[in-house]
């Protein structure tokens, strides 16, 4: 009766049953296509009909969204640590020694050193390649020669997150999510135009007071929503800079959403959806605990989310209802599942592409 304290174990919660079900969703997988494996904080960057991946072992390829088929792939001799960011002309990586290799067209343009170490994907747009780095600096390069361009440094925490941050454009603004904070920053110097907490720090040690944004986010016009890691769940109006609401949550992975409602999952495989404008709970489903799940994407009337068994789960976007199940080839999905020219890709930590359609 003591065993819990005496040399004992905690027993693991047991992944939630898959029940059978009835595919009101009617999809087929059209493709399939092999990377390299992925034990890094990959984002499955869409660009066009094209989506860019990468592997562990210094594997970049675009491919065809429609058929899987190799647009261009190389190899630049260097294991990565984040990737990919790509604006469809342009893609970069940053590698584990700490360097940022920007590509075009499948060839090296360019590499340069970091001051720190990062693992979000850098963020190419206008013209330039933006990295967040675990100094929570932010770094813009010129996207063809790969000149520093600037840095902007704010305070920096003992701890950081070794996972996929915050970095988008909304307008002429560039967003990053600095600890627990939205940032609005003017891409061209750098500059700071706004701050808008979505999480502050708590606690007394540096553990309990780690806050960052994460993963991927859900942008509805002026309208962000992120998730802070185990804290909360917020919206920013990003052209005023103002926060409009804040709940909390426990989970790890980014938000999706629609015009009406943001969707997340929890640390316990919960999936939450809150009503966009006001923050308030929508719906909840726990047909998926403790299943290890990534973070989801619209995908027409369904939301798409992977497991650690491989599976691609769609639920409905109105009540969060099982809409339909599809299998890989049963390794952990390493990233949030995208949506490309009607297909819906998922990259395993085992370097399979998978590319599913509907029927």
């Amino acid at each position: 009766m003591f065993s819990g304290f005496f040399g004992g174990s905690v027993k693991k919660p047991q992944p939630a049953e898959l029940q059978p079900v009835v595919a009101l969703v009617p999809v087929r997988q059209a493709w399939t296509a092999r990377i390299g494996e992925v034990g890094f904080p990959l984002e499955v960057e869409v660009a066009g009909d094209a989506v860019v991946v990468a592997s562990a072992d210094g594997t970049v390829a675009s491919l065809d969204a429609r058929t899987g088929r190799d647009l261009w792939r190389t190899n630049i001799g260097t294991p990565i640590a984040a990737g990919v960011g790509s604006d469809g002309q342009l893609a970069a990586v940053v590698t584990r020694a700490n360097e940022v290799v920007a590509l075009a067209g499948g060839r090296e343009m360019w590499r340069q050193k970091l001051a720190a170490q990062a693992f979000s994907s850098p963020f190419v747009a206008g013209g330039r390649v933006f990295v967040l780095a675990a100094d929570r600096s932010v770094n813009a390069f010129d996207g063809q020669t790969g000149r520093k361009l600037w840095t902007q440094q704010r305070p920096s925490e003992p701890l950081v997150l070794r996972q996929s941050g915050v970095m988008l454009a909304v307008g002429d603004t560039l967003v990053v999510g600095l600890a627990g904070r939205l940032t609005g920053l003017n891409p061209l110097n750098g500059s700071i135009r706004w701050e808008a907490p979505i999480a502050s720090p708590r606690g007394i040690n540096d553990v309990e007071r780690l806050v960052d944004l994460v993963g991927t986010v859900s942008r509805d016009a002026n309208t962000v929503c992120a998730r802070a890691f185990q804290a909360s769940v917020g919206c920013v109006d990003a052209g005023r800079g103002t926060l409009l609401w804040s709940k909390p949550a426990n989970g790890a992975q980014g938000v999706d959403g629609d015009d009406s409602l943001v969707f997340g999952t929890e640390a316990d495989g919960r999936v939450l959806a809150w009503r966009r404008a006001d923050g308030e709970s929508a719906w909840s489903t726990d047909r998926l605990r403790y299943r290890n799940l990534t973070s989801p994407v619209v995908v027409g009337r369904s939301i798409a989310i992977g497991d650690s068994a491989g599976f691609i789960h769609l639920l409905s976007r109105a009540d969060g209802s099982v809409m339909n199940r599809l299998s890989t080839d049963g390794s952990p999905v390493a990233a949030s599942p995208v949506l490309a020219a009607n297909t819906l890709i998922t990259v395993n930590r085992s370097g399979a592409v998978y590319g599913f359609a509907p029927e």
